[in-house]
């Protein structure tokens, strides 16, 4: 005898959870895939044509192959959008890092993160994202108010301030 749920109810609910389910974690493959597909893109074209300068042939390679790309697939390859995958390569070197990182941060999260100029400010937000489980308009939020920044400044010794306490005060 086949086991059977009580009513239709409780079998649209469980077949609904496994939907969605299975729609989290192609979105999460998507991503990483799509991350991974910009990294290596960036690294490529930094490594194997610019040799890690910027000069006017670089400008022209990134033109010419935006050309070329949009031909072939379509819009999407953009030159910002190779500039983009460029900065990206070089802002985040080590590729274990990023993989590991783009299955918990979207490439929009990363396109955000990677204009941040100082590193110890990307771990943060890194940090947070992870953690907080924040999406992109969060992110920018955050930014804008300066969390960082606050955050940083809350965690300074009175020292830092000239606020020097006396013994035992």
């Amino acid at each position: 005898m086949v086991n059977r749920p009580q009513n239709i109810s409780n079998l649209f609910s469980e077949i609904k959870h496994l939907i969605e389910g299975a729609r989290q974690a192609i979105a999460v493959t998507v991503n990483a895939t799509t991350t991974i597909l910009y990294w290596n893109i960036g690294e490529r074209v930094n490594r194997d044509i610019l040799g890690n300068k910027r000069a006017e042939y670089g400008k022209e390679v990134v033109k010419s192959l935006s050309r070329s790309l949009t031909e072939e697939y379509g819009k999407g390859w953009s030159e910002k959008q190779l500039r983009h995958c460029l900065r990206f390569a070089e802002t985040f070197p080590k590729k274990e890092i990023l993989y590991a990182l783009s299955r918990q941060l979207s490439w929009t999260h990363f396109r955000t993160i990677m204009y941040l100029k100082d590193e110890l400010r990307r771990e943060f937000y890194i940090e947070m994202i992870r953690v907080e489980n924040w999406n992109t308009r969060t992110l920018n939020a955050k930014i804008d108010s300066m969390l960082f920044e606050r955050t940083a400044i809350s965690k300074k010794s009175p020292e830092f301030f000239g606020d020097k306490q006396e013994p035992g005060t």
